[in-house]
């Protein structure tokens, strides 16, 4: 939907790895859901796709992370140090955090490195934990998030966020073949799925096209983007690849890429 009030808007701030790129930033997705902005992961190269997508550190009010590999969390400290710059006055909204469990933990010691340098006021954190064991559920005003475990890392989740007009999208995070992210795509009005080399060079704890597709089909969702590319997936047809098992819409991410639901 067009209207800024309506609908679920998605930009892709990073499809790429950990393997440096002019084109492909790290891990990172914006949701915007009315006036509420959700960003998920935030690996290297996050906060300069956030400026060239019109989008300021302080208007971000929710932070998701899949898991705490560097590529997904690079910029977390540079995140907090940008919010308290100049004086630390300027962030008005509270910032919540949503992980699977560890994550106050990773935040404890990325405070014993980086100490004054990325701690918000007091009351302008938030920490949410959900369990990396079994679905979980939270509300807010205007979404909700389920969640379930995937095949990664022990903390590995993957998101379901569902707004007040029933739209849905769904976020992998990394992940092999999940079962879980079948049940909790199905019906879903996009899933963004990693899809990280091709199918050729599967590798443990990773998709390739045609299994992302094949979850895609399984769960009936309306639209499919695959993410999350190593270089190696610029040397053949990803699309082809995933249509071995997925006939649906069906999208490569780019940096900046923005879809509307």
């Amino acid at each position: 939907m067009s209207s800024d009030n309506m609908g679920i808007s998605v930009t892709i701030l990073g499809s790429g790895t950990c393997v440096p790129s002019l084109r492909r930033s790290s891990c990172s997705i914006l949701i915007k859901i009315k006036d509420k902005l959700l960003l998920f992961d935030s690996g290297v190269g996050t906060m300069r796709r956030l400026l060239e997508a019109d989008t300021d550190v302080f208007d971000i009010s929710f932070v998701f992370y899949s898991h705490f590999h560097p590529d997904h969390t690079g910029e977390l400290a540079p995140f907090l140090f940008a919010n308290k710059y100049p004086d630390g006055t300027r962030r008005k909204l509270p910032l919540t955090f949503v992980a699977g469990k560890g994550f106050s933990k990773f935040y404890d010691r990325l405070k014993m490195v980086y100490g004054y340098w990325i701690e918000l006021a007091p009351g302008l954190i938030k920490i949410v934990e959900l369990d990396n064991n079994a679905h979980d559920m939270c509300s807010f005003d205007d979404f909700t998030v389920e969640s379930l475990p995937v095949n990664h890392n022990e903390e590995s989740i993957a998101y379901r966020i569902t707004g007040s007009g029933g739209e849905s999208v769904v976020y992998s995070g990394d992940t092999d073949f999940s079962d879980n992210l079948v049940t909790l795509s199905k019906n879903a009005d996009l899933l963004i799925c990693e899809s990280a080399l091709p199918d050729e060079l599967k590798v443990e704890g990773h998709l390739t096209p045609s299994l992302a597709g094949e979850i895609a089909t399984r769960a009936n969702v309306r639209k499919l983007v695959l993410t999350h590319f190593y270089p190696e997936c610029d040397q053949v047809d990803i699309e082809k690849q995933c249509r071995k098992t997925y006939p649906g819409p069906l999208l490569l991410a780019e940096d900046l890429m923005k879809i509307e639901i």
